[in-house]
Formats: structure tokens, C-alpha cells, sequence
């Protein structure tokens, strides 16, 4: 059996974008990424913008805010929207989605691969700057962030540690592997896949 949906939880500048495009491709799967977006905004009548900056991510602002009602509301709400969008797609099945806990919200869900991409501190600066180039800001300084709000916004909806092992079906590390070893050995591990819902302890 051929696993109907492939999630991608990865970790900043560890290529799981670029994985998870390969794969789709590869597979003949719909690809969602920065397309969610617009959905997502159809779906909550959030702008695109807001959407950008909070749909993956608990930004500084908004976790301050955690207590009041108005910034309960504007995260559930945008969060909610996410969630339909994410499940109406799995319905649909034949895709590769990446991030905005869709790992977290198919975890019950027949025929989902569910992967982790990640890379040591040194591979992931290269790839960062090679594919977002320099800025003002220290590229310490943009990962170190970076993976702060992601790990943050992923907790807060899901009650997760972000990234521990377990969750996933499979996790592959890019500084020693190839981004192409690593889209075809997700594409052979997706035609072999049993289809069994994957159950851990935190359930």
C-alpha cells in the first residue's frame, strides 16, 4: 500500500521544503506549502500576511499576549482555519504537506508517512544563506530565532515537544544525507508504507 499523504515537520534550513517538493514530484502527489496560504486566508479572512507570520510560527507579540481573549481568539481562529484546510486536503489524499502541524492533526489518519527533517547547526547555516542570502540580521541570530517561534507555535497547539523522534515515522538528517537520497528513500519508504494509524504514548 502506497501512503495516501506524506506530512514534512522540519526544521529551519534543513531543506524539508525542497524534500518534501522532490517527493511530491517523484510520487505525482499535490505539494502544499506556501500555497496554504491562500486557502487558509480564504477559509478565516485573516490577511495573507498575518498568515505568513503566525500560521507556523508563535511570534514574540502573540505569545505575550497568550492570556487575553483577543489573542486567544485571533490563534485559535487562524489555527482552526488551518486545521479544516489541512483536513478537508487529507480527504482528498495524494499530497505532501509541510509543516503548520499537519503532522499533529493526521496523526489519527490511515496512509499518512509522517517525517522529520533535520541537519546539524553548521549545514543548515550554509543552506540558509544560500538560498535566502545575507541580511542585516546574524545568521545566528535568524536560525536561533527561527526555530524559537516554530517550537513555540507547535507546543501551543499541540502539547508536543517539537521534533522528539517518536512522533515520526521516519526522521532524516541533511547534513549527511542528500536532499534527493533523502526525497527517494521517503518515496520508497511511501510505496511500502502499511497504512496503519501510528499510535505513541502522548496520545
Amino acid at each position: 500500500m502506497t501512503a495516501n499523504i506524506i506530512t514534512i515537520t522540519r526544521e529551519f534550513g534543513s531543506g524539508g521544503r525542497t524534500i518534501g517538493r522532490l517527493v511530491a514530484a517523484k510520487l505525482g502527489y499535490d505539494f502544499y506549502d506556501w500555497n496554504l496560504v491562500e486557502k487558509i486566508a480564504a477559509q478565516s479572512g485573516f490577511a495573507k500576511e498575518f498568515i505568513e507570520q503566525n500560521g507556523e510560527e508563535q511570534d514574540r507579540f502573540m505569545t505575550m499576549l497568550a492570556s487575553s481573549s483577543f489573542s486567544f481568539n485571533l490563534n485559535e481562529q487562524l489555527f482552526e482555519a488551518q486545521t479544516k484546510v489541512i483536513l478537508d486536503l487529507a480527504k482528498k489524499g495524494h499530497c505532501v504537506i509541510v509543516g503548520r502541524c499537519a503532522d499533529f492533526l493526521l496523526r489519527n489518519e490511515p496512509g499518512v508517512l509522517s517525517c522529520f527533517i533535520w541537519a546539524d547547526e553548521e549545514s543548515r547555516k550554509k543552506r540558509i544563506l544560500t538560498e535566502y542570502g545575507e541580511r542585516d540580521e546574524s545568521i545566528d541570530k535568524r536560525l536561533r530565532d527561527k526555530d524559537k517561534r516554530r517550537k513555540a507555535h507547535y507546543q501551543y497547539f499541540t502539547g508536543r515537544k517539537w521534533g522528539k523522534a517518536f512522533y515520526y515515522d521516519v526522521c532524516l538528517d541533511t547534513s549527511c544525507l542528500p536532499i534527493e537520497s533523502c526525497a527517494d528513500t521517503i518515496v520508497a519508504l511511501a510505496q511500502d508504507c502499511t497504512g496503519a494509524v501510528r499510535h505513541t504514548n502522548e496520545d
